[in-house]
């Protein structure tokens, strides 16, 4: 599906990429032997063909591992480049000046466009990482500096950030990747209901994003996605919803132009309102990304 962009997908908006160069970031998450197809340097040149052909005009880079400097530099890259609107960086949560770090990163070059923080939740052994005073602590602030909080958490801890969105809705959340579904497995049922609980809080929205890494093996195909996009549509709606690609990591599984085109099949059945919301207004909107 290539060309002029069909009704409802003009200007889309990718929520959700990374960058990275790993001489001066490392990923030690990448194993280079099941990892291969992303152990590799991914920067804003090689991103640009790609979204042009798709039909992005504005892209949000997302922090790919602990590390302010890497946030620096994200931001850095971000104040030369046309087409990334926003930055969701990190910054550690539970330090006793989290405000006057965030205050370090928007006078930073390019921190105009810091629009998000992220912590690697998903990471965490902690039961009750999210639930911790500390960490609220830290969340808090990130709110009260007018930030997004973007939550990558897997899905058996959607409990614990509908418990944090709830105990505080001065907070925008945003989930990513869906908190990674066990897409045709038992264990759905559980997450579809742990879903509509956070998405509940009317301070969350929602990324379909990362999902076909969730998929066992790699011959899926949209039919197989269909029932978490579904769920996450009548639990969020299409105004709380927004389009990632999860590139460069989509790659493990799937080119970029294969996302776009799967998520437009898949949103096939929505008038053209609702698919421009996921396809970019909601996504304007929840990270107050400049337009121009």
């Amino acid at each position: 599906m290539t060309g002029a962009p069909e009704p409802g997908r003009a200007g889309i908006v990718d929520a959700h990429h990374h960058l990275w160069v790993r001489a001066r970031h490392p990923q030690s998450w990448i194993d280079p032997v099941t990892m291969a197809a992303i152990d590799a340097d991914f920067e804003p040149a090689d991103l640009a063909p790609l979204a042009r052909a798709a039909g992005v005009t504005a892209t949000v880079v997302v922090q790919s591992i602990p590390s302010v400097a890497e946030t620096v530099d994200l931001l850095g890259i971000a104040a030369e480049d046309t087409v990334i609107r926003g930055v969701v960086g990190w910054v550690d949560l539970t330090a006793d000046d989290v405000a006057e770090r965030l205050d370090r990163l928007r006078s930073a070059r390019g921190g105009e466009r810091l629009v998000g923080i992220r912590h690697l939740v998903q990471s965490e052994t902690d039961p009750a990482y999210l639930d911790r005073p500390d960490v609220r602590r830290g969340i808090a602030a990130v709110g009260a500096a007018g930030l997004v909080f973007d939550l990558l958490v897997r899905q058996h801890q959607l409990p614990m950030a509908a418990r944090l969105t709830r105990d505080l809705p001065e907070v925008s959340f945003v989930l990513d990747h869906l908190a990674k579904p066990a897409i045709g497995r038992p264990e759905m049922a559980q997450w579809s209901r742990d879903l509509r609980s956070l998405a509940a809080s009317p301070n969350t929205t929602a990324k379909l994003s990362g999902l076909v890494t969730e998929v066992p093996g790699s011959a899926w195909t949209p039919g197989d996605l269909r029932p978490a996009v579904e769920d996450a549509l009548d639990a969020f709606g299409p105004d709380r919803l927004m389009f990632g690609s999860d590139w460069p990591v989509c790659l493990l599984a799937s080119s970029y132009q294969r996302w776009v085109d799967t998520v437009a099949e898949l949103l096939d059945g929505q008038d053209a309102a609702d698919q421009a919301s996921v396809w970019g207004a909601t996504a304007r909107r929840a990270y107050g990304l400049e337009t121009s």
